[in-house]
């Protein structure tokens, strides 16, 4: 009896040992397993990050071989990068001798957008006080779109407030935060439903506030809605003959826009142009079942001689880019 008592205790630990070992080995399994996950996503992480600078790099280069004194849809610029193989962009490279294979598993897609092809929110604002001009430009695009005016007055009364920075104003704190994407502006009172109509039409670019970067509507890329509400006197068939007629030839002057205008529109300057500062661009890497996308503003200096980065940021993935057209919405 005391024998097999002691079998069984001998039995029982060498069953404990077992669990013991099993179990350590599963945990340093574990920890293997993990670190390896981690750093092939560190590397994942920094490659995409290299790539995608890369791409941006591409695309302001593009922007800043363009030298002429007017934009359009029909540049380069304006084609979209459909999904491609990253390897087809390395063997186009005759100074590349690195091993291609991975990067057949690696695809970039991604476009440059026209920011001044939308009326720009941040210019209701000006030294702190609402500018009445743009304010007009504005109620004219929510009538088009059919959006009430009193949601436009709430808008730029709170987009005034929260750009008020002065000293003395002792209602600070009270202020909602200046918004930087057109999600944020919800914060000013716009429901979510007026946000997604704004949306094509609408930007807000960071440079709000600063002497000399009031961005005009691009007359050669604007959609009709924004063309109807940027040049006061013209209807909205106004409007879209101008689009029909940029497409057979684009606006290389002013002039040419006023050739074909309306008597009484007025045609400022100061509201629109036929030519583009700001653009934003968006790369897209796909790897196997992980896609990563990157949101970039940058702004055109001295005709195409800079290209400077104002804002980078990565943004939930799109889907891709269908095929190109000349038409606005």
């Amino acid at each position: 009896m005391k024998r097999a008592a002691q079998a069984g205790a001998a039995l029982l630990a060498a069953m404990l040992t077992v669990t013991l070992v099993a179990t350590f080995a599963a945990a340093a399994l574990w920890q293997q397993w993990r670190s390896v996950e981690v750093e092939a996503a560190d590397r994942t992480r920094v490659q995409s990050s290299w790539i995608l600078t890369g791409a941006l790099d591409w695309a302001r280069l593009i922007l800043r071989e363009d030298r002429n004194r007017f934009d359009h849809l029909g540049e380069p610029w304006a084609v979209p990068l459909q999904e491609a193989r990253l390897s087809t962009f390395l063997a186009a490279d005759a100074a590349n001798n690195a091993d291609t294979g991975d990067a057949d598993q690696v695809f970039l897609s991604g476009e440059i957008t026209d920011l001044q092809s939308r009326l720009n929110l941040g210019n209701l604002v000006r030294a702190g006080n609402l500018d009445k001009d743009w304010v007009e430009v504005a109620r004219r695009l929510f009538e088009v779109l059919g959006l009430p005016p009193s949601q436009l007055a709430n808008m730029a009364e709170n987009l005034r407030f929260a750009s008020d920075i002065a000293v003395d104003n002792r209602n600070a704190s009270r202020a909602a935060l200046t918004p930087q994407r057109l999600e944020q502006l919800a914060w000013l009172g716009l429901p979510p439903q007026t946000i997604a109509v704004l949306e094509p039409y609408v930007t807000l670019l960071p440079t709000t506030g600063q002497p000399g970067t009031v961005p005009t509507v691009n007359v050669n890329t604007a959609p009709a809605q924004v063309i109807y509400a940027a040049v006061p006197g013209i209807s909205l068939a106004d409007a879209q003959r101008l689009v029909a007629e940029r497409e057979r030839k684009p606006f290389q002057a002013l002039a040419d826009v006023k050739a074909l205008l309306p008597e009484g529109a007025e045609l400022a300057a100061s509201r629109v142009y036929v030519a583009t500062s700001f653009f934003e661009v968006r790369g897209r890497l796909r790897m196997d079942d992980v896609t990563i996308e990157e949101r970039s503003i940058v702004q055109r200096v001295t005709l195409g001689q800079e290209v400077r980065t104002l804002q980078r940021e990565r943004v939930a993935p799109s889907p891709p880019t269908a095929p190109a057209t000349r038409r606005n919405p």
